[in-house]
């Protein structure tokens, strides 16, 4: 018989085995390039502030670290929260799933840390986190995050991908200063609950430093 003579020639039986997982891994995996994760109802992309913190996020390799993807296991999600939904990373390019966890997973950092301790941990995160290995970032409250190139990112990707951002997203420089009082406005709240001074008089001269940003971003993760 057919398999008794495939038995006896392992390059063929190897082979045969190959294209029958290739087959099956194709019907599972094809179809979900097909078709876009649906967002969750209500869900918003970022706001430019949020996508300016998330390009500091990737900038430091904070998703070196730390990876955005809670697991259906109880294990996970006693120590994380509920788990991860396809639909909750619609907006996401690129995605910071990430498999390596040296630091916690961050996909609901949002619902249990505030901004006061972002700001505290960034600055020092052995004296929050008794342990910890975490470097300090202390260049993120110096540095000014790139809010213009954010808001560039936003048109990109509402006239490739269909994003539902409004239409103050048009990507000219006048859309671009219309636009960036809303900015201004949203990291003027962020600094308002940190202590650093510096911080709060670099947002009311107009400028956004990178810890701004990024505790905007790590807020919106929930």
């Amino acid at each position: 018989m057919f398999f008794h003579w495939l038995e006896k020639n392992p390059f063929f039986f190897a082979s045969a085995v190959s294209i029958v997982i290739s087959f099956a891994g194709l019907i599972e995996i094809v179809p979900n390039f097909a078709k876009a994760a649906q967002p969750l109802v209500d869900m918003k992309p970022r706001s430019v502030l949020e996508l300016a913190g998330k390009d500091v996020y990737m900038k430091d390799n904070c998703n070196t670290c730390h990876s955005q993807l809670i697991r259906p296991f109880k294990s996970e999600t006693d120590r994380y929260g509920d788990y991860s939904l396809s639909g909750e990373y619609a907006y996401d390019r690129p995605f910071l799933w990430g498999s390596k966890r040296t630091g916690p997973d961050l996909h609901r950092v949002g619902n249990y840390r505030t901004t006061d301790w972002h700001e505290n941990h960034m600055l020092n995160p052995a004296l929050i986190v008794p342990g910890s290995i975490m470097p300090a970032y202390k260049h993120q409250f110096t540095n000014l995050a790139d809010i213009e190139t954010a808001y560039a990112e936003a048109v990109t990707v509402k006239n490739i991908f269909h994003t539902p951002y409004g239409d103050e997203f048009q990507g000219t420089r006048a859309a671009w200063e219309a636009y960036k009082p809303t900015v201004l406005a949203e990291a003027a709240a962020i600094a308002a609950d940190m202590k650093n001074q510096d911080v709060k008089d670099a947002v009311a001269k107009g400028e956004v430093p990178e810890i701004v940003a990024l505790i905007a971003y790590l807020n919106s993760l929930k």
